[in-house]
């Protein structure tokens, strides 16, 4: 096949200084196969492949057809990882291939994960396995359409390849799309380098590009700390509404843009408890579900401290200003947080007293080891109190009187709003997920494919994900906990 126009690539990452990445091709996957195409993505970034056969659409996605104006390259970072400081780590398994303007006008990029070594590989294959490509895929659209900031997943191909891990597996490839793959690692790795000419260009860069808004600011680099300190109390805060463990919140994996980005070893909570765990790597609990929102500020401590040669020339000036940006992260988080909340609970409005409702059903939640996801989505059904609508969730907690004792307080705090509840349980149900990508149900599907090249099962999760608060005829089985022998316990990451 002949190289095609068909991102209509305008790649302004490579027009950055040499030091910011490594030109290097993707290496051609041995014989690849399409899995998925996510066309309505695609439809969105206004990329038409309707011309292109499944497999001219696998060379592509397998990095053995490089389309016509990529630039393909890895991304130097540093990071730290599990609070220590690795000063290079950069794209050892992912190729950015380009970059797409979307219908919307935004730019995006447009990166394969898997497709060989680059120059920041270190030891490792460069390449990806299958079951962690089927998890990003699962997991990354099922935030999407949870309405959760997130890179997307335009496509998954097989490699024709294995590759060693813990055992020999089947290798793949996604291709995923992010409003940019600029971390916090980032911005470290020119600031430890003592850089500030690449760290003034890096920071150029991200605000004309991810938020123009700040443009013409008097003091635009600590407008850009405030804005990303902003769109990350957000993120983390709707990761806790829904229960989802990030589970290695490294500065590498801390997306600028506000995105939740490298799904490695990540889960949604079964039953509830707040210092819940699930990365295989993660063996004192640093990033535990409960850990989250400190763990994010701390990555932030990080980007504001590279970020300080920008903010002013005076060190203890720029450590002060810097100080104040951070500080404000707690009460940031805990408003989207609460807010969040309360729409979960049916409330239009933070009152006096509402934390403590929220935090009180939690530890209820927590003795009693309710799953996270159907107690909101029960207390959808039980606003009226009747015995009928209450078993449901009555069901989920070992002791139900536990349930019975917080449910007077709710109904209670209820009545203080106006809306009938008609109109109350139909915008909770747009904030309380039925269908989640529960660990049970991914690591089904990844047994299926890796053991029995069948991919059914990864089709038809990935349908009922497309519409996670929607309940959906014939698939009750999707929205049920794991049985204990189908708990999963650990998730590993695919390096």
């Amino acid at each position: 096949m002949s190289n095609a126009p068909l991102f209509n690539f305008d790649n302004s990452y490579a027009r950055l200084s040499d030091s910011f990445y490594a030109l290097v091709p993707p290496t051609p996957a041995m014989s690849p196969e399409l899995i998925q195409f996510n066309q309505p993505l695609a439809d969105s970034l206004g990329i038409d492949f309707s011309a292109l056969s499944n497999e001219e659409m696998a060379l592509i996605f397998g990095g053995n057809t490089i389309p016509e104006d990529a630039e393909p390259l890895a991304m130097a970072y540093a990071g730290h990882q599990f609070g220590n400081l690795n000063p290079q780590l950069g794209d050892g398994r992912a190729v950015l291939l380009g970059e797409t303007i979307g219908k919307d006008g935004l730019r995006y990029d447009i990166q394969l994960k898997g497709p060989g070594r680059t120059p920041f590989s270190r030891s490792g294959d460069g390449r990806a396995a299958l079951g962690p490509i089927l998890r990003e895929y699962l997991l990354s659209e099922s935030m999407a359409a949870l309405n959760v900031p997130t890179t997307r997943a335009l496509a998954a191909v097989t490699s024709g390849e294995f590759i060693m891990r813990e055992r020999m597996v089947p290798g793949a490839i996604i291709t995923r799309v992010s409003r940019s793959f600029v971390r916090v690692g980032t911005f470290q790795f020119f600031a430890i380098r003592d850089n500030p000419e690449a760290l003034k260009e890096l920071a150029d860069y991200v605000i004309a590009r991810n938020y123009p808004e700040l443009e013409g600011s008097d003091a635009p680099y600590l407008a850009l700390l405030n804005a990303v300190i902003k769109r990350q109390a957000s993120l983390i805060a709707r990761w806790m509404q829904l229960g989802f463990i990030h589970g290695v919140m490294n500065t590498d994996n801390m997306s600028i843009a506000g995105e939740t980005i490298d799904y490695g070893p990540c889960a949604f909570i079964d039953e509830y408890h707040p210092e819940k765990v699930f990365s295989s790597i993660d063996r004192e609990g640093r990033y535990a579900y409960q850990n989250q929102p400190a763990a994010g500020h701390w990555d932030l401590c990080r980007l504001a401290e590279a970020l300080m040669p920008l903010l002013d020339e005076d060190r203890e000036e720029a450590a002060k200003l810097a100080q104040t940006a951070i500080n404000e992260f707690p009460p940031l988080y805990t408003a989207y947080w609460l807010t969040g909340m309360c729409n979960k609970l049916g409330l239009t409005e933070v009152q006096d007293g509402d934390k403590e409702l929220v935090e009180d059903l939690l530890e209820r939640m927590a003795t009693n080891k309710a799953d996270f996801t159907l107690t909101f989505r029960h207390l959808s059904d039980a606003l009226s109190g009747s015995d009928e609508r209450d078993q449901p969730i009555r069901d989920l907690f070992t002791n139900a009187a536990d349930f019975d004792g917080w449910a007077v307080k709710w109904r209670d705090r209820l009545q203080q709003e106006t809306r009938n509840d008609n109109e109350r349980q139909q915008a909770m149900y747009q904030v309380n997920p039925i269908y989640i990508p529960r660990n049970h149900l991914v690591e089904a599907v990844i047994r299926a494919a890796e053991d029995n090249q069948d991919f059914g099962p990864f089709y038809e999760l990935l349908k009922v994900l497309e519409q996670p608060f929607s309940q959906q005829e014939n698939r009750e089985q999707y929205a049920l906990p794991p049985k204990p022998e189908q708990e999963v316990l650990r998730t590993f990451c695919g390096t």
